[in-house]
């Protein structure tokens, strides 16, 4: 590559008077974090071709190497470290920016991002959200279903519903339920020994240690990475399961092998960054939510079990 000639910094990496734009700063940021092209592509959301283009059209404007190939993967130089730095702190001052900003804005329209899980949105949050939307029909909602670690800071989301009986001291939100948990077996299969347990990706180590206390771990032959999956486990006559009542008492097919299970009721969470604590649109489904759900108690609690 033709060496072109820039003042350079400490790290050798050469400075030119247009500074270098933002989209190429999260090209060498995607590439650093994800260690490929093809990784840095799927974060960004663009072609494996096109990051490669942008790369080397950024490496000959600066005039130094950024990454080095290797078996492993792209290894970032000492520039190209530098650069990866400064990229993730102007993501994070971008993102701060994003929230104050959004956290002045008084319109009851635009963009919500919510996530939740799966069985909450499947058993409950559906038919709560449609009516949000009537109610409020010029914002957009965007929901994102998963049981992982959410990151409200980096606007993954701009709120979260969430079982959690420790809700991240970095977010504030408010309480807006217990959710009530049963064992439950398949009607057609009352006399099943086996049970249906959580796989270790759901993240649910508070139901195996439950399941291991009352050995009835050994006897589990099916495990699965979401309680939609556990749920279908269970109507299938696969075993007996431990099972949100809100979700289970609605299928016919099953009915409670036991009482709700104090040792297993968690906190309903409405979670949002301080920074958007004003948004309009943030507190309108707050404040939607927490009236809705109050209709939702004896469900969640458990109470309105099918005989």
């Amino acid at each position: 590559m033709e060496e072109i000639k820039f003042p350079t910094n400490e790290s050798g990496l050469c400075m030119n008077e247009k500074g270098v734009p933002w989209e190429d700063l999260k090209i060498v940021q995607a590439i650093a974090d994800s260690g490929s092209l093809a990784g840095a592509g799927r974060t960004l959301g663009i072609s494996h071709a096109t990051v490669f283009r942008r790369l080397g059209a950024l490496e000959s404007r600066l005039g130094v190497r950024l990454f080095e190939r290797h078996r492993t993967g792209y290894v970032p130089t000492l520039a190209g470290d530098d650069l990866a730095t400064t990229a993730a702190r102007v993501a994070l001052d971008i993102e701060a920016v994003e929230r104050r900003l959004m956290g002045r804005d008084a319109r009851l329209s635009g963009t919500l991002r919510v996530t939740t899980t799966d069985t909450l949105l499947m058993g409950m949050l559906s038919d709560e959200l449609a009516g949000f939307q009537r109610t409020y029909p010029h914002i957009v909602l965007e929901v994102e279903v998963s049981n992982r670690t959410y990151d409200l800071s980096r606007r993954d989301a701009d709120v979260a519903i969430r079982p959690t009986s420790a809700p991240p001291e970095t977010l504030i939100g408010r309480q807006v339920g217990q959710i009530a948990q049963a064992v439950y077996v398949s009607r057609c299969h009352r006399e099943t020994s086996g049970w249906v347990g959580p796989d270790p990706h759901l993240g649910y180590p508070v139901l195996e240690r439950w399941m291991a206390r009352q050995g009835v771990d050994a006897q589990c032959r099916y495990h699965v990475d979401s309680m939609l999956g556990m749920l279908a486990g269970v109507r299938s006559g696969m075993g007996r399961g431990v099972l949100p009542c809100y979700l289970a008492d609605m299928a016919d097919d099953l009915v409670r092998a036991s009482e709700p299970l104090p040792e297993l009721q968690t906190e309903l969470w409405l979670l949002t960054h301080p920074d958007l604590r004003n948004t309009a649109r943030v507190q309108a489904l707050f404040a939607y939510l927490s009236d809705s759900l109050k209709a939702r108690q004896a469900s969640l609690l458990g109470t309105m079990a099918a005989s």
